[in-house]
């Protein structure tokens, strides 16, 4: 149906019957489009205008729906066009998340080298739970991705616990560019603590505590944050490095919040006298909404325009072929069990990049991010935005989280108060519990009723009734 131009519009060129785009009204719209979506954060209470027009919260609304449709999207890539069932992507999206921290924790990773590793990580990862797919389909293969939706939370709360901290909630540093100006560099000794104004929600301040290398045991370093509070060890890197002078790093840490620090070095022998250096440096940083938007909503544009380009290639091609009828594909030449783990390698890919990109918005993680409702609320929306368009992700993460965000939270006093009055022998406090689960899943029983093929099918066929207006019968 896409395919259908408006009345006088014919494609003259190959070029011109290969485009998206088919007619520079389309480029335009598209255009507008996203440039509204980059000015809308200019317009917001924290923007950098202050015009107040637009609440922080509609932002952070955006921002998290895109990082959904990133994931929907690489699920509609095996489910939409390959049609390969997976009930285990919330999992997929915890080895982005989980695996994106670690190495900024640990490792050192930034952001922008911790994202496309992650990624590759959880493709890898996908491979190794699509090779079922080799000798089950449908409904088994259904439950052999279940399993993954059990394994990888197991594993990742108990073995390595040590690395993502089990049960307990894991910080996750923001994203950030340099340091790359170095203003002030001081000197300190054990005696006399070091106070100094430091922070800026987009230009932050990193504080690095140095030191001569010493025989014995190295002093203690408190920083302590404008709140007056001792910041904890786990949020700063405590770990001894020595450079290639001898000197001796023990502390970095990103003062993102303006007002008073202090710094101050603590020996365990009072024999002892020590001094340190301190330096500050100017990063770009991304820990606020605002400038986490940037990262987020360009990219998730940019992958759904590469998964709609994927479709339109030999291997989308061949998605389509294994979906419709995988015996008819393989009597065709097409390799069904290699472009069965395509699909799972590339539906991982993009579940890993919004792992991280959730890890790195939210700058804290915990298991129950990633349970098996979140699996199955995702699937969902893949039903209703419309299984196999291009747009199903978007109009399905859009509506679900309409749905949530201000349906749900209008029609709840109204049904509290109606419900127990329709069903007087159950309990009230069982109805009220109740109202959001049933107003999900009558939602998505009406759209498997009236609208099986999902949003994305009408918004295809109400486009061809314009363009052929006033014929649109």
């Amino acid at each position: 149906m896409a395919n259908i131009h408006p009345a006088g519009v014919f494609d003259t060129t190959y070029e011109e019957d290969m485009a998206i785009d088919r007619t520079w009204r389309d480029k335009l719209w598209k255009n507008l489009a996203f440039l509204a979506l980059l000015l809308l954060p200019l317009l917001s209470v924290s923007g950098p205008l202050g015009l107040k027009l637009i609440s922080d919260q509609y932002i952070s609304l955006i921002a998290r729906v895109s990082i959904f449709v990133i994931a929907v999207q690489g699920l509609n890539l095996l489910v939409g066009y390959t049609g390969q069932m997976s009930l285990g992507h919330a999992a997929f999206m915890a080895i982005g998340a989980y695996g994106s921290a670690i190495l900024a924790r640990e490792l050192g990773f930034t952001f922008w080298t911790a994202l496309p590793a992650s990624a590759l990580l959880t493709g890898l990862i996908g491979l190794v739970f699509g090779l079922p797919s080799l000798r089950v389909k449908g409904f088994y293969l259904a439950m052999a991705t279940l399993a993954a939706q059990f394994i990888i939370p197991w594993v990742l709360r108990y073995p390595m616990e040590d690395l993502t901290g089990g049960t307990r909630p894991l910080s996750v540093p923001a994203p950030m560019i340099g340091p790359f100006l170095s203003y002030a560099d001081d000197r300190i000794r054990d005696d006399a603590p070091m106070v100094f104004e430091a922070g800026n929600p987009y230009f932050v301040d990193v504080i690095s505590v140095s030191f001569a290398q010493i025989d014995g045991a190295y002093p203690s370093i408190e920083l302590v944050n404008p709140g007056g509070e001792v910041v904890p060890a786990g949020d700063v890197s405590m770990t001894v490095r020595e450079d290639a002078a001898g000197n001796v790093s023990g502390l970095s840490y990103i003062a993102s919040k303006a007002g008073e620090y202090r710094v101050a070095l603590i020996a365990d022998d009072a024999t002892n006298s020590f001094e340190a250096r301190v330096s500050r440096s100017k990063a770009l940083s991304f820990a606020s909404d605002i400038a986490m938007y940037y990262i987020i909503v360009p990219l998730a544009v940019l992958l759904m325009f590469l998964a709609r380009n994927i479709i339109r290639t030999r291997t989308g091609r061949a998605f389509i072929s294994v979906r419709d009828n995988d015996l008819a594909a393989e009597l065709l030449g097409i390799n069904v069990f290699t472009y069965k783990l395509r699909a799972f390698f590339l539906s991982a890919v993009y579940a890993g990049i919004a792992g991280c990109l959730l890890a790195f918005e939210r700058n804290s993680l915990s298991l129950d991010m990633f349970q098996l409702d979140v699996s199955i609320e995702m699937l969902a929306m893949l039903i209703i935005g419309g299984a196999g368009f291009p747009l199903g992700a978007l109009f399905g993460v859009s509506f679900i989280r309409l749905l949530q965000e201000a349906v749900i939270p209008t029609l709840r006093p109204w049904l509290a108060d109606l419900l127990p009055q329709v069903f007087p022998f159950i309990d009230v406090v069982n109805i009220t519990s109740a109202i959001n689960p049933i107003l999900f899943g009558g939602a998505l029983i009406i759209f498997l009723v009236l609208e099986p093929r999902g949003i994305a099918h009408r918004w295809e066929v109400f486009k061809v009734a314009w363009k052929i207006r006033p014929y649109s019968y």
